[in-house]
């Protein structure tokens, strides 16, 4: 018995020896200032053991066992420190230990303030990539974000609202689309580089994410960097000049900590021509740490933007004006005018509370409120022609119709000398028909949404032990919001009536049958007037486990959202179903996502993710035409989404690689598009709605990325993704319209039952294949310069369901075509593949330390070879059945072909900064 006491007594002596006295302490400092950081991540690599400095710098690490190990020291903008280490039993006090500001970052920046200048392009698909920027140091990810964002490139071919975005671990995805508005936070890059970014289906600490992943910006006053940064940028892409300024003071002695950001960006012009750019951006963020364990954060986001828009165009007008050309403008007393002008002015508050609840467990409670407008500006004409200077009716090939070559010729030279907006015929017009008819022809008027969304949240980490942790979050939103036309301006005129002229009879007529042929001025509501509601309540748990071998996950969510719409105009096309509360849209949805990850050895990987998830139909989807009736899509869904992906990675001195293959399936999802069509059943013409729901579509693919460090000062890098990104099944089609004619629409406004026979058509995505194979030199006296070829492939048009349907080959009489060729059909269906085109890019940049001054320098040109590639476009549904689309397409210059956005040529942007 005695022996056994004392074995016992001599085990607990060595288990105390060998965990408990070995104690690493230390301080970090800023090397420039010599002043303590603060919050910076000290760990043990390839262990559990991690912990931060305090205040004054100061960190402490406990209970480690004896032998070797690397001390990792990280903090966001300064570089890495490692150090080896030998622990035998003793505290080991590594003094003051300096930090030096990593000067590679501007590299990041330039990636960041590039995309967000794409991101402000509706013809842009960047905002699918946008939580990639500087959060990921993936290489296939950093060159989907640099390289092939302008082409149109979706990350697995999917739509951005896969991935969530979030600040302060709140969710900014829009109710209304599913998508991030990224213009509300635009310019203010230096406050936003604290992010974590959870690629495709791998866990997050905030969300349960979505197929494509997620994002987390922190903005949290004590996590900026101490220090003031000022820059400057010019560029020719969407604005011209950029001024950024931000200030952080780091955490006081007091518990204070506080940071502003402040930028302005402009521009009368960029690359397309009329698109006017007029940016401001402030940022504030506030902390008080009132104890060890509790820190309450204010953020204030304000960055009201106006920017012009540019046009899709017929390769027709783009033959006769080439890249740039952009329909929306006109000049007016010497200057260009755009009609079309995109105006975002939504403030974000915020207000967090951290709790550090014990030393392996934190609750952070958010709450947010953003209100706001965004309004999109155009013409209307119920008194007068189309004023588009690119209107069909006036273009060549419409002479050519008709074989008069004399007026194509004419047209020509009148669209290649003037060819944009006549704003004096428009004015001349206003004043002609105010002396007749008491009240315009034209007016210029916005498309508003206003928004207000309040969300609060709460989000629980844990470690239960060194190997297994938890998350938890529990959320609410709710949504109200305003939906209106508002005049903006008369162009000289006296007034504008309020109706409806393609409409057939006198009460259709009126947009408001309760304020019937009102006529309106500037600031007036018109058109149409309804709101909006949305209450959405959420839960996410999920669990990870960490060991040596094996990581693994699992996930789940649940939630439920009611949507509504109250109709505050009576339409005339509609009077029974426009007025008033529409019935309650209610959705229970969920999801389920595991993975695991085998650790081969140290440097060689395995990965694998599965997850299944509902989600419900957003607003735009619910309704098939919410401006004007409360009518809901047919036997209406969520959407079931099924994803995998396997990867294998490696992590070697020399070589860092990833290669994925993944595979999506998308089922029961909801499409609506508005067009005009000639030819609907038979030879009617109609304004449509047209609504694919049911639609499966399938995405799968393999992506590659590898970064050589060839050399100290060399490392060539290299990326691909080769999808294949198709509709999977034939989904059914319905047309609603306010048009009357019976036998098409019945009462309501609704067509019969189509099947569109879409599968196996090419989903638009972008390319389908992109590769970039590129290298870098950083020299040793802090400047650096880098290259990549791009090549892009396989980029499909996107295509008309409609004449895909049996209204395409059926005449009124419900028979075939009488004349209807089915290998002729299959031509005229033929979906348009794009050519393949090369991208070649450069970025430089040099660094420099004046004392306690960091100054630094970069610029990049994109298309250095100004190679003209179709970054996207579409079929114009205009030709909805076989006779008018045959008639068209056989002249050599289709009067409605297929509508067109060119990647830009050759652009740079350069940017200059000084740090202290």
């Amino acid at each position: 018995m005695n022996k056994t006491i004392i074995l016992i007594v001599l085990f607990l002596l060595c288990f105390t020896t060998i965990y408990s006295q070995n104690i690493i302490i230390g301080i970090v400092v800023d090397n420039n200032s010599e002043s303590p950081l603060s919050n910076v991540f000290v760990r043990v690599k390839n262990t559990n053991v991690i912990t931060k400095s305090d205040i004054n710098g100061f960190f402490q690490l406990k209970d480690l066992s004896n032998g070797s190990c690397v001390l990792e020291i990280k903090f966001n903008g300064f570089e890495t420190q490692n150090f080896p280490i030998e622990l035998s039993g003793k505290t080991l006090d590594l003094g003051s230990i300096i930090l030096y500001k990593d000067i590679t970052e501007e590299q990041d920046l330039s990636i960041i303030t590039i995309t967000d200048d794409e991101l402000n392009n509706d013809a842009s698909a960047a905002d699918n990539i946008s939580g990639l920027l500087h959060a990921s140091k993936d290489v296939f990810l950093r060159t989907a974000a640099f390289e092939f964002s302008s082409s149109f490139f979706r990350i697995k071919g999917l739509d951005s609202g896969n991935g969530k975005v979030l600040i302060n671990g709140i969710e900014m995805n829009k109710v209304y689309d599913g998508r991030a508005q990224w213009s509300n936070w635009g310019g203010l890059n230096d406050v936003l580089r604290n992010q974590e970014f959870s690629n495709g289906l791998s866990p997050s600490n905030f969300t349960f994410g979505g197929v494509l992943g997620s994002t987390n910006m922190d903005t949290r006053a004590s996590q900026q960097r101490p220090g003031t940064r000022i820059s400057y940028s010019s560029s020719n892409r969407s604005y011209e000049h950029r001024v950024m300024a931000t200030h952080s003071t780091g955490i006081s002695e007091k518990g204070w900590a506080m940071t502003f950001s402040a930028s302005r960006r402009l521009g009368n012009e960029g690359f397309n021509e009329g698109t006017s750019y007029n940016a401001y951006a402030v940022f504030a963020s506030i902390e008080k740490k009132i104890n060890e364990n509790h820190s309450l954060n204010f953020t204030g986001i304000f960055t009201p933007n106006r920017r012009g828009k540019s046009s899709p165009n017929t390769q027709e007008v783009f033959d006769l004006k080439g890249i740039k050309y952009n329909e929306y403008w006109g000049n007016l007393n010497g200057k260009k005018r755009n009609s079309r002008i995109k105006e975002v002015v939504e403030p974000i508050l915020m207000f967090s509370h951290y709790w550090n609840v014990s030393e392996n467990a934190t609750l952070q409670t958010n709450g947010s409120y953003q209100f706001g407008k965004i309004g999109n500006s155009r013409l209307d004409f119920n008194g007068g022609s189309n004023p588009s200077p690119s209107y069909y009716q006036i273009l060549p090939s419409y002479f050519l119709r008709y074989n008069d070559l004399s007026g194509a010729y004419n047209a020509q030279e009148n669209f290649v000398n003037n060819g944009q907006l006549n704003w004096d015929r428009i004015f001349d017009a206003n004043t002609t028909n105010a002396s007749v008819a008491l009240n315009n022809a034209y007016v210029l008027y916005e498309d508003r949404n206003d928004d207000k969304q309040f969300t609060i949240n709460t989000i629980y980490n844990a470690e239960i032990n060194n190997n297994i942790s938890i998350n938890g979050k529990l959320e609410y939103k709710g949504l109200r919001s305003k939906n209106f036309a508002e005049v903006l301006d008369l162009l000289g005129g006296v007034g504008y009536l309020d109706i409806n002229n393609f409409a057939d009879t006198e009460v259709q007529m009126q947009n408001d049958v309760l304020n019937p042929n009102r006529v309106v001025g500037v600031g007036d509501k018109f058109r149409y007037n309804f709101n909006l509601s949305s209450v959405l309540i959420n839960a996410f748990a999920q669990v990870q486990f960490k060991y040596n071998k094996i990581d693994f996950y699992a996930a789940a969510k649940i939630s439920k959202i009611t949507n509504q719409r109250e109709g505050l105009y009576q339409n005339g096309r509609f009077e029974n179903s426009s007025f008033g509360k529409s019935e309650k849209l209610n959705f229970i949805n969920y999801g389920i996502k595991t993975g695991a990850t085998y650790k081969i050895n140290g440097r060689n990987l395995i990965d694998a993710n599965f997850a299944y998830l509902t989600q419900a139909p957003t607003i735009r989807n619910s309704f098939s035409n919410a401006r004007e009736n409360n009518n809901i899509v047919n036997d209406l869904q969520s959407e079931k989404v099924f994803s995998l992906d396997v990867s294998y990675i490696r992590r070697g001195p020399i070589i860092t690689s990833r290669v994925t293959t993944y595979y999506t399936e998308i089922e029961d999802a909801t499409e609506i598009s508005f067009y005009f069509a000639d030819g609907v059943g038979g030879d009617n013409t109609a304004f449509v709605q047209e609504i694919l729901s049911g639609i499966e579509k399938k995405q799968l693919g393999l992506e590659f990325g590898l970064e050589a460090q060839v050399t100290p000062t060399i490392k060539l890098k290299g990326a691909a993704s080769i999808g294949s990104f198709t509709y999977a099944n034939n989904p059914d089609l319905h047309l609603t319209s306010d048009v009357t004619n019976e036998g098409i629409f019945d009462e309501n406004g609704r067509s019969g039952n189509y099947i569109s026979n879409l599968k196996n058509y090419k989903i638009a995505a972008g390319p389908h294949t992109a590769h970039s194979v590129g290298f870098e030199y950083r020299d040793p006296n802090y400047w650096w310069i880098g290259a990549t070829a791009n090549f892009f492939s396989n980029t499909f048009v996107d295509i008309a369901p409609l004449t895909r349907s049996s209204n395409f080959y059926t005449d009124a009489d419900g028979l075939t075509f009488p004349d209807y060729d089915i290998e002729v059909a299959r031509e005229l269906l033929q979906q348009e593949k794009f050519n393949n085109y090369k991208v070649v890019n450069l970025v430089g940049g040099k660094s420099w330390k004046i004392e306690r001054y960091y100054i630094s320098a970069f610029a990049t040109v994109n298309n250095l070879l100004n190679t003209e590639y179709k970054s996207g476009g579409f079929e114009q549904g205009r030709n909805a059945n076989y006779n008018e689309l045959r008639a068209d397409k056989a002249l050599n210059k289709p009067v409605f072909g297929n509508k067109y956005w060119y990647g830009r040529g050759t652009t740079y942007f350069m940017n200059v900064n000084i740090s202290f």
